[in-house]
């Protein structure tokens, strides 16, 4: 990982002189054009990166410098990819944002577990450890989010349109917007383990551990980002040490 990290910003720039978001510097690490929608990411993966860019405050942006390269080659058709995302969005705001979205979440938690099931075969009603943990946390949200799901089926293409790009737009700005004392670790630490769970579907053999924050900012294609070309993404927009 490069010593220095280029300064991020808020927004869309056109001109890399004058600061860039997550995903422009992505597509720049990526030998692409300059985009802050760059093929090189999974499009709700790179959506989910522009929202905790721009709901980060400016002094705890940095942070998120480090992650960059490690979402250069995440994406593909996989389905189960959107849903995984949206999953790893709606587990990370359920316990912190206020009550009308906490069943929301809840909802986003219980749709996208049906959806996973059936992609993957498992057993109708089978949940994820992390998910039955989040869930515990808020019992009503949780017992009002299964009656209202109850007999409601929810189909993957369905829930890859519409609802899981709502849920990770739901879950940031929730986030963003919660009585916490440090949302933007909260926001850092989704990301991360959004790459880490992208990672892992893709590229399981790659070893990295969903939540292993370590492991997102140094794994695979970190590597593989020229050192060249991070460096004068840093000299074109100041550096943070």
């Amino acid at each position: 990982m490069p010593p220095a990290m280029p300064m991020l910003s808020r927004g869309k720039h056109r001109n890399p002189s004058k600061g860039a978001c997550f995903m422009e510097f992505a597509s720049y690490l990526a030998g692409e054009r300059w985009s802050d929608h760059p093929s090189c990411t999974h499009p709700l993966l790179a959506g989910l990166a522009r929202l905790v860019n721009d709901h980060t405050s400016d002094d705890a942006r940095p942070r998120l410098a480090e992650l960059i390269p490690s979402v250069i080659g995440l994406t593909g058709d996989d389905p189960r990819l959107d849903a995984r995302i949206a999953l790893c969005s709606a587990r990370a705001a359920l316990p912190v944002v206020a009550h009308e979205r906490q069943l929301a979440m809840a909802v986003s938690i219980l749709s996208a577990e049906h959806v996973l099931t059936e992609l993957e075969g498992r057993p109708a009603g089978d949940l994820d450890e992390r998910s039955s943990q989040a869930l515990a946390q808020v019992p009503d949200a949780a017992r009002w989010a299964r009656t209202f799901g109850r007999g409601v089926r929810v189909s993957p293409k369905g829930f890859r349109r519409y609802a899981a790009p709502n849920t990770v737009q739901l879950a940031v700005r929730g986030i963003a917007q919660a009585c916490v004392p440090d949302p933007d670790l909260l926001l850092r630490g989704l990301l991360a383990d959004a790459i880490d769970d992208c990672w892992a579907l893709l590229r399981p053999a790659a070893g990295i551990d969903a939540g292993n924050d370590a492991g997102t900012a140094a794994g695979t294609d970190s590597a593989a980002v020229d050192p060249a070309r991070w460096a004068d993404a840093c000299r074109l927009t100041g550096v943070s040490i």
